[in-house]
């Protein structure tokens, strides 16, 4: 379906929660060069317009502008919406570290479990054979350093929350696959298959999903919400913006999310390797988003570093990737 370019895209709600957008969710699958401002497409970057509805977007344009964060102190409670192990660490450790460090509260989410990585197979077990056995145990390891990299950023076990959606499938669920179950084709799984996850045996579904979600926010009552950007290229990325916006938004809790990018655009961060002292540069994908940028200290940079050699599966793969992240400040931007 092509929207031409400046349409606004309507939508509606149901009860707590946005309906699902079904029919607009080709657009970004065919026409992977655009993206909207509010809800208004335009002609570069990437499709979000179909994401969010008007209702939304005017509540939205209520906070937009508004990146820098709170006072972080012993009443902050803050919840890291993370797509895949790994990503709270490299956009939100510096700020996880200096709410627990000021009697606050830090918990994080992990939307999946991460576990569609062929790469990882291929290299760390030397498989060409990917299979969903192989698959969940790689989920599992995954979690594990999840787990290990949390502690070392001083979030204790039970505020580190694992809801297992399927990797590769979070934008999915929340379009096409809103009430009709989804499989996993990586896992083969239909359902969550992890025990150590918050609801095991939970359908994938979209509802599901938003359900759990809500659930999560109801059991840690954030303060503070940092979750992924909706320009971010990839697509469970996207999703979990989507599910946190959507969410917060229908809770009337919206200026309480900040945003982060982890795909923020070709050879971003850049130098592509572990580089002491430089800051984290803007993402090409935030061009024109105002942003804010949280400052960590040499400890914190450290412990940051820590963090993320906490996951060696992911290191063995993409260690200069990951070690760019390890800068002197975080961005963070709420505008989407």
């Amino acid at each position: 379906m092509a929207i031409p370019e400046g349409r606004v895209i309507r939508g509606s709600r149901s009860g707590r929660s946005f309906a699902p957008l079904r029919a607009l969710s080709p657009v970004h699958d065919q026409d992977p060069e655009c993206y909207a401002t509010a809800v208004v497409l335009r002609s570069h970057g990437r499709s979000i317009a179909w994401l969010f509805p008007a209702a939304f977007a005017v509540a939205w344009a209520a906070v937009a502008g508004a990146a820098d964060l709170p006072p972080l102190d012993s009443t902050t409670s803050l919840l890291v919406v993370a797509p895949h192990p790994d990503d709270e660490t490299l956009c939100c450790a510096g700020v996880i570290q200096r709410v627990v460090r000021a009697g606050g509260r830090a918990s994080i989410v992990w939307i999946t479990s991460g576990d569609a990585s062929f790469l990882d197979l291929l290299l760390i077990e030397r498989s060409l054979t990917a299979g969903a056995p192989r698959q969940r145990a790689l989920a599992e390891r995954r979690m594990r350093e999840a787990r290990a990299a949390a502690s070392v950023l001083g979030v204790p076990a039970d505020r580190q929350l694992f809801l297992g959606y399927p990797d590769r499938g979070v934008l999915e669920l929340l379009s096409a696959h809103h009430d009709t179950v989804y499989t996993s084709r990586a896992t083969e799984s239909a359902a969550v298959p992890y025990p150590d996850a918050l609801f095991p045996g939970h359908a994938y579904t979209g509802a599901g999903l938003e359900r759990d979600f809500t659930a999560v926010l109801e059991r840690i009552r954030p303060t503070l919400v940092l979750a992924p950007s909706p320009r971010d290229s990839h697509p469970d990325h996207r999703g979990a913006a989507l599910l946190t916006l959507r969410i917060m938004a229908s809770r009337g809790e919206l200026s309480a999310v900040r945003c982060w990018i982890v795909h923020g655009g070709e050879g971003w961060p850049s130098p592509r390797e572990l580089s002491p002292g430089l800051p984290l540069s803007r993402a090409p994908l935030l061009e024109g988003v105002p942003l804010a940028s949280f400052e960590l200290t040499p400890a914190e940079e450290d412990l940051k570093l820590a963090a993320v050699r906490a996951y060696p599966t992911q290191l063995t793969t993409l260690a200069p990737f990951l070690l760019a992240f390890v800068r002197t400040s975080e961005s963070f931007s709420a505008a989407p």
